[in-house]
């Protein structure tokens, strides 16, 4: 048996799979966030670890974990984990949705205009290289206690085994890996005042980094197995979803949204504000674009009604409602592709006496995936197209909105067995050809057995009779933003004025 770990926003997933690929459990812890300010977006690492330990005891529950062979892992991508020469946290994680690093980018973009070039990305708020150069501005005496800069899911596995490692797919989400070499760059550190001896050893997402310590095998009550360096979630579950060739595609319809293709080489393209990262697997890599609010934003709008979002899509189908004269924003934590804005504000637009919570429903229902369509063109842009896309993420569950996307992209979608699961079965998927790798099996060979596509559960073809009615609001979706974008930074600060 093999154990995933998905270490997401809002929860830690572990899924148990067998040495054919079969999914035998899954259980989850939920875990929260803390926005002190505005832009701010933080969680405590031990929280982390706290689910982790809890999902293993519900595990334990149902299986005999007794019987694992090793375990990998998947983890949002980005946070900035910053640990003392003892290992201790030194402060509150700021996350992958903390925008408040806005100028320490523009800083190191000037000042280090070859950033850019070998990170192959745009400086955004969302990576980790600003936010350390922010706790450098503001938190000097913090700064100044940095033994150890981790990303979120490498912190749980420092917890597991004691090894300071990571991986070229998460890495690569820093801006300090040059995804061409898969290595630290000493330029891109030394521009917020990093050394190598600050970073953990870089692996491959399949690679065995090391074994459970006996301290924490004995607490958790499992056997002393393999540990995998695991990867960002992103390509994680590209892993669980068998996306691992070029040409492939995957929409992720978490907490944030991302539009994932997979690439032969790396291949830059900032100026679209394309990401350009490594796989979770040897020799590849990919493009994607990411919304910031997702699944978070129809979360948003059922916790704001009150209700479930369960509730909200049931009425919303219920009433047999397709079409809204309501425009939604999806700018709730600012937004990547293609505005790179951490000061873009969500709106609802066109409301009135007669609008409904239906209205407003479908209406977020649509932000959503007009900001992936916004994604979709940047890709395209930057030369990635693909003719249909693999489902993963909770949003992905509704086959109402799965429709919906497909009309608003005009691709066919297909929703897979596993999709909700995605970076979790990916996960466990590393964890197995680690395992096997490390017996002598060849990993090119292991990934074309394991790594399959999972079962079609349902598939969807646009809906071409609804083209005319999408295109006329992508329009006005472009439009709005663009007629407000010059109020955001200004209303930001007369809202917010600390």
């Amino acid at each position: 048996m093999y154990l995933g770990l998905d270490l997401g926003t809002s929860g830690l997933k572990g899924v148990v799979i067998d040495d054919n690929g079969n999914l035998m459990a899954q259980e989850s812890a939920e875990l929260s966030v803390s926005t002190p300010q505005s832009t701010w977006s933080e969680q405590d690492p031990l929280s982390w670890w706290q689910a982790c330990v809890e999902v293993i005891g519900l595990l334990q529950q149902r299986l005999d974990l007794s019987k694992l062979n090793a375990i990998g892992l998947s983890g949002q991508m980005h946070g900035a984990t910053l640990l003392d020469a003892q290992g201790n946290v030194l402060r509150p994680c700021m996350l992958w949705n903390d925008g408040r690093s806005q100028s320490q980018c523009q800083t190191l973009m000037t000042q280090c205009p070859e950033f850019v070039e070998r990170s192959g990305n745009l400086v955004m708020p969302g990576f980790t290289a600003p936010k350390v150069q922010w706790v450098r501005e503001n938190e000097p005496n913090i700064f100044a206690q940095i033994s150890h800069v981790l990303l979120p899911k490498d912190y749980l596995v420092y917890r597991l085994t004691g090894v300071f490692s990571t991986d070229c797919s998460d890495a690569a989400g820093t801006l300090w890996l040059n995804p061409k070499t898969r290595q630290w760059d000493d330029v891109l550190l030394a521009a917020t005042g990093l050394t190598q001896q600050n970073m953990p050893t870089v692996f491959e997402g399949c690679d065995v980094i090391g074994r459970l310590s006996d301290e924490v095998a004995e607490q958790l009550k499992l056997p002393v197995i393999s540990v995998v360096a695991g990867g960002g979630d992103n390509a994680v579950g590209a892993v669980g979803m068998g996306i691992t060739r070029p040409g492939q595609g995957l929409l992720s319809l978490g907490t944030s949204g991302v539009y994932f293709a997979v690439s032969e080489s790396h291949k830059a393209n900032p100026e679209n504000t394309v990401h350009a990262f490594c796989h979770a697997l040897p020799n590849r890599w990919h493009q994607m674009g990411v919304t910031l609010s997702a699944a978070n934003s129809l979360s948003w709008l059922a916790k704001t009604a009150d209700l479930s979002v369960q509730a909200l899509l049931e009425a919303l189908e219920h009433s047999e409602k397709t079409q809204t004269s309501v425009i939604f924003l999806p700018y709730l934590s600012g937004e990547r592709t293609p505005h790179n804005d951490p000061y873009a504000q969500g709106q609802f637009v066109g409301l009135n006496n007669a609008t409904t919570l239906d209205d407003m429903t479908l209406a977020v229902l649509e932000g959503v995936a007009f900001s992936l369509l916004d994604c979709q063109n940047a890709l395209a842009l930057a030369g990635s197209d693909v003719a249909d896309l693999s489902l993963i993420g909770g949003g992905a569950r509704s086959a109402f909105w799965r429709q919906l996307l497909s009309n608003v992209l005009a691709k066919r979608l297909v929703y897979r067995d596993g999709g909700e699961v995605g970076p979790g079965l990916g996960a466990a998927r590393l964890a197995l050809l680690g395992d096997k790798q490390q017996a002598g099996e060849e990993i090119e060979s292991l990934i074309e057995t394991y790594c399959q596509l999972p079962d079609v559960l349902d598939s969807h073809e646009p809906d071409v009779t609804q083209a005319g009615y999408y295109q006329k609001k992508y329009d006005l979706y472009k439009a709005f933003y663009q007629a407000t974008a010059h109020l955001n930074q200004p209303l930001s600060e007369l809202l917010n004025p600390t």
